[in-house]
């Protein structure tokens, strides 16, 4: 058993405090796109952090003599709230959140192609809502989802964790009582793909060995979590993009109201309500084909009639002064027809 001012960090088993063993992460939750108004946002939930980070830009950099005429600038800015810590943090900005805002802008610009924005700012803040230990890793790590839920190019998320050394083991993602009474802390932030280190820093005391011990677990940590990134992105636009796909479409139950008017399995076509519709569509079609019946009829009665009457209406129409005056003395030519440019009308 290992004590260190009368805290036990570490069970005779080679169990830590809280169960995990030394190469386990305490559960992490993370979620993007909580805020409508950031360019990007993400929440995240590791062990007893809750971190609240959001992304706007890339915009023009103000005032004008911070603009680098290359490449857009990264200003991050880590902010933990008063309420985040047992006793009451004074609010604004102290050494170490400046320290810490610095490191993390340095790490972001390793991942981000900001050649892409000459002159631009990209402005990332990060809101510890509670801290227990490691709150700069977990801030870096939100920080990457919430660029990449922004949409600005990166080469790859970055992804961090904290190992360190409690009595004689290296353990990985140390929480707050390792901390502040392990003998060592090693915040590392690496690019998964490339396995660049974007970020490294130590306190306290540890061997060549335990060196390489803590790099190693530390590296396998920064993996797993960014799996977690990738799946924390897919599951926000894997469901933003199936309700869009089926937004408008019918369904099994009745058809949306985009497909109203168009056939339906079940309930016809509004359109088509009386032309097409199998039950009722053709009785306007019926009415039509019995009057064309009937004129059939009539048109056969007619003809005699038709034809004894043809001469006397063309000896009328010559008669007509109205046609005397339009066509001259000679009447109608008899192969000319009136109803000519009607029937090309018609």
């Amino acid at each position: 058993m290992q004590k260190k001012d009368s805290v036990i960090l570490m069970d005779e088993n080679g169990k830590r405090r809280d169960g995990r063993a030394p190469g386990d992460l305490r559960p992490i939750h993370i979620e993007a796109n909580v805020l409508s108004n950031a360019s990007g946002s993400c929440y995240l939930e590791w062990g007893g952090n809750k971190l609240l980070v959001a992304v706007h830009g890339p915009r023009e950099a103000q005032p004008r003599h911070l603009q680098d005429q290359t490449k857009a600038i990264i200003q991050c800015r880590y902010n933990m709230a008063a309420f985040s810590v047992g006793e009451r943090k004074r609010p604004g900005p102290d050494r170490r959140s400046t320290e810490i805002s610095k490191v993390l802008s340095e790490a972001l610009d390793a991942a981000v192609f900001t050649q892409r924005f000459p002159r631009a700012t990209i402005d990332v803040y990060i809101e510890v809502l509670e801290a227990s230990a490691g709150t700069r890793c977990a801030g870096l790590t939100a920080a990457s989802v919430a660029l990449a839920d922004a949409g600005i190019p990166m080469r790859d998320m970055v992804a961090a964790v904290a190992a360190g050394k409690v009595g004689d083991t290296v353990v990985l993602d140390l929480d707050k009582e390792e901390d502040n009474h392990g003998t060592a802390d090693l915040p590392m932030a690496i690019l998964p793909r490339t396995g660049e280190i974007v970020l490294l820093q130590m306190d306290g005391h540890l061997t060549a060995d335990e060196l390489d011990r803590a790099q190693t677990m530390a590296i396998e940590g920064c993996l797993e979590i960014n799996r977690q990134q990738v799946e924390a992105l897919k599951k926000c636009y894997q469901s933003d993009d199936n309700g869009a796909d089926n937004a408008g479409y019918a369904d099994s139950d009745g058809g949306d109201a985009d497909t109203a008017g168009y056939d339906d399995s079940d309930d016809g076509a509004t359109d088509n309500a009386g032309s097409d519709d199998s039950d009722g569509g053709d009785a306007d079609n019926a009415g039509s084909a019995d009057v064309d019946a009937d004129n059939a009829g009539s048109d056969d009665s007619d003809d005699d009639d038709a034809d004894n009457n043809e001469h006397e209406a063309d000896e009328k129409i010559d008669d007509d002064p109205q046609v005397t005056e339009t066509f001259g003395s000679g009447g109608l030519d008899p192969n000319v027809s009136l109803f000519d440019e009607k029937e090309g009308d018609e």
